[in-house]
């Protein structure tokens, strides 16, 4: 797995092997990144309407902590074991019909979720949403890595993790007011229909693609986990979904249960975490992209943002545990400002390793063991709150896997240039070569 020996050649440059598509294709592809910032936008918000209503189907279904934190989880068990396939699928046949498809699942999902009355049956659905959402982040990376030049990816990559952010945080702000006044079926079934009509500019916009790369049908996953900055992005991905699903599925129960906040005063202070890391992530990708035109390099600009966000967010997380009044506010604010940080350069940084052939793979890869973190954080914060009657040793042991990904996206991931998935190709074409000449 060394990446000093697989990354490009000058000779060879990935730009000119066959069927490659070229990069500088952002004509007419704004309108399209908005309805990808919008698709994550609801995206989140349909992963986390059921945080926003948990204090309710609790009291309905009279559920423990630990039952909610294995109905957050169920989610991510289709969701992450669908990574894998999902990014094979989007290098493998139109991204196009294949997100369309994927949005259709998801929002019927989310629609159906209103209509439902027991544990189970709660469990299936999410199970339902996990494979229509996990369509989502490989369809973006193949898009960006195709479309946008790697000088102009920063602030792409900041709106769609704006969307991300503003997500959760109307959903709180505005998702607990309707919840709480007409129910919270109402709220998702609404939500589900509404969120067709996406639909109808994504498939009048986003243009078809003309072609298939030969190398991108050769490209295996075995072959991208030869390369050490690929576990060094899969590991970083695990800490920065561990703390985001953390704040997504319990941030408003812990301030409900944990802090004794009302319904309205949860919705505010639960919002500004995401409204801050929305603002945070967009000046942020934009100064990025600033900073390289400067003159400074790929890889000092996306690895030092990810160290400074993982510390910053682990530092603020661990403090937000034990600080009260004006304070605890301004650890909240401050969390949402380095989640902003540590999110906006993780996708652009595969994106560039990867490129056009491989990154609908590498995405899918990467967000498959990233999500492993969904599987893992929800259910054991409610088995941790469940035995220790407090959200204190969740919130220190969220900060520890922050600071963790400091480390991965420092010192793990190498030099952030795009791999030579070419190399191998040409060596056979040498020896091929070679052994016609040597033969009779």
């Amino acid at each position: 797995m060394n990446d000093a020996a697989s990354h490009e050649n000058p000779m060879f440059p990935p730009a000119a092997l066959p069927g490659l598509p070229a990069l500088d294709k952002t004509a007419g592809m704004n309108r399209v990144l908005f309805l990808l910032s919008l698709s994550v936008f609801i995206n989140y918000i349909d992963r986390s309407n059921l945080a926003i209503a948990a204090p309710l189907v609790q009291h309905e279904l009279g559920i423990s902590y630990s039952q909610l934190g294995i109905l957050f989880s169920a989610f991510f068990w289709t969701y992450g074991l669908m990574q894998i396939p999902a990014g094979w699928l989007v290098d493998r046949f139109d991204v196009k019909w294949v997100f369309g498809a994927g949005f259709l699942v998801w929002s019927g999902a989310t629609a159906v979720t209103g209509t439902l009355h027991g544990f189970v049956a709660l469990i299936v659905i999410r199970v339902i949403l996990g494979v229509g959402e996990s369509i989502v982040f490989p369809s973006c990376s193949k898009i960006l890595g195709s479309h946008f030049v790697e000088k102009r990816r920063g602030f792409p990559n900041a709106i769609l993790m704006a969307g991300l952010s503003l997500g959760p945080a109307l959903g709180i702000l505005f998702g607990g007011a309707v919840v709480a006044r007409f129910g919270w079926r109402p709220f998702f079934v609404t939500l589900g229909l509404a969120s067709l009509l996406w639909l109808v500019p994504w498939l009048a916009w986003m243009p078809r693609r003309s072609s298939q790369p030969v190398l991108s049908r050769q490209m295996g996953f075995l072959r991208i986990l030869r390369e050490r900055s690929a576990w060094g992005t899969c590991l970083g991905q695990f800490c920065i979904n561990y703390y985001l699903y953390f704040l997504v599925m319990w941030l408003p129960s812990y301030l409900v249960r944990g802090r004794n906040f009302s319904a309205n005063d949860m919705a505010k202070a639960g919002s500004l975490v995401f409204f801050m890391s929305a603002v945070s992530t967009t000046a942020w990708g934009k100064l990025c992209d600033r900073w390289m035109n400067t003159g400074a390099s790929l890889t000092s600009v996306r690895k030092s943002s990810m160290v400074l966000g993982h510390i910053g967010i682990g530092i603020s997380l661990a403090a937000t545990a034990f600080t009260q009044g004006a304070v605890f506010i301004a650890m909240l604010a401050l969390t949402g400002i380095f989640l902003g940080i540590s999110v906006c350069n993780s996708w652009a940084i595969t994106q560039t390793l990867a490129g056009p052939l491989a990154a609908g793979r590498w995405t899918g890869l990467q967000n498959f063991v990233g999500n492993l973190a969904g599987w893992v954080a929800p259910a054991l914060t409610g088995i941790l709150v469940d035995k220790t009657g407090s959200f204190r040793w969740a919130f220190f042991i969220t900060a520890s896997f922050a600071w963790l990904g400091a480390v991965s996206w420092g010192w793990v991931v190498g030099p952030v240039e795009q791999c030579d998935w070419g190399k191998h190709a040409r060596t056979g074409l040498v020896t091929s070569a070679a052994a016609d000449a040597l033969s009779p």
